[in-house]
C-alpha cells in the first residue's frame, strides 16, 4: 500500500507533470522534424539513383530503418534525461539504468511492440504513451512513402 500513495504523489506535483509535457511536445516535434528532413533527403538521393531500379526501394527501406532509430533515440534519450529526476518518474524493471535500459524502452513503444518487462512510473508515462503514437504515425508516414516509391518505380517499367 506504501507504495500505491509513493506512485501516486508524483502525479501530484504540478511542475513535474508540465515538464514532462513541455519534453514530450519537443520530442515529438523534433522526432517529426527528424522524419519529414530525412524523406526530403532519402527522396533526393533516390531520384539519382532512378536508374538502378531495384536497388532505389533497398536503399529506401535502409533509409527508412537508420531514420526510425534515430526518432528512438530521439525518445529514449528524453525519457533518460527525465529519469535523472525522480519527481518526473522512472522505469520499473530495469536492471541498471543506463541510457540503452531507455533506447531500449523507446525502440519497444515506438514500435508498439510494448514486451512489458519495462514499464514507466510516474509522469513519464505520458511521454511513453505518446511516444507510441508518434511511432504509429511516422511508421505508417514511412509505408506510404515506400509505396509512393514502389509505385513510380514499377509504373515506370511498363
Amino acid at each position: 500500500m506504501a507504495n500505491l500513495v509513493d506512485n501516486t504523489s508524483l502525479y501530484l506535483n504540478w511542475g513535474a507533470n508540465f515538464a514532462v509535457v513541455g519534453a514530450t511536445f519537443a520530442a515529438v516535434f523534433l522526432a517529426a522534424l527528424t522524419h519529414y528532413e530525412g524523406l526530403v533527403w532519402i527522396n533526393q538521393r533516390l531520384n539519382r539513383i532512378r536508374h538502378a531500379k531495384r536497388r532505389t526501394v533497398l536503399y529506401a527501406v535502409l533509409a527508412l530503418i537508420v531514420l526510425h532509430i534515430a526518432e528512438i533515440w530521439i525518445f529514449g534519450f528524453t525519457l533518460f534525461l527525465l529519469s535523472m529526476y525522480p519527481e518526473l518518474g522512472h522505469l520499473t524493471g530495469a536492471v541498471s539504468h543506463v541510457v540503452f535500459d531507455y533506447i531500449y524502452f523507446s525502440a519497444a513503444v515506438f514500435t508498439t511492440v510494448g514486451f512489458g518487462d519495462l514499464s514507466p512510473v510516474g509522469p513519464i508515462r505520458f511521454l511513453a504513451g505518446t511516444e507510441a503514437l508518434t511511432g504509429f504515425v511516422l511508421i505508417g508516414w514511412s509505408v506510404s512513402f515506400t509505396y509512393l516509391e514502389m509505385a513510380h518505380l514499377w509504373k515506370s517499367r511498363v
